[in-house]
């Protein structure tokens, strides 16, 4: 009989507020449009297994799964850029509430803490 290894998954939620309808309340619709066709995009080229897009209050929330394991630098460098394209071509040209205030540098490092 052949035996199969399980499949270990992660499940990665990363969030962040990059501008909010009004004040601290929602996240624009066409950024959680935007951020879910990248991901589908991503899920597609067999990066991630499955995502999920959502918000709390103004802090936009990734949920991914995947089998890269925890603080993997691809999976948080999509959401890094998600979070980044997302505050220069929508959340500041349509002017939202503090605008990109979760992103505190210019570039990725490797993960996103909070």
């Amino acid at each position: 009989m052949k035996q199969y290894l399980p499949m270990k998954v992660t499940v990665s939620i990363i969030k962040a507020d990059i501008g909010g309808l009004p004040g601290h309340a929602w996240v624009h619709p066409k950024i959680l449009e935007f951020a879910a066709e990248r991901l589908r995009e991503e899920q597609r080229s067999g990066l991630l297994i499955d995502y999920f897009v959502y918000n709390v209050g103004d802090d936009m929330s990734l949920l991914m799964t995947h089998t890269k394991g925890e603080n993997n630098p691809d999976i948080h460098g999509l959401a890094w850029s998600i979070f980044k394209e997302a505050t220069e071509n929508i959340a500041k040209k349509v002017k939202l509430y503090g605008a990109g205030q979760d992103l505190l540098k210019d570039t990725f490092s490797g993960n996103i803490r909070d």
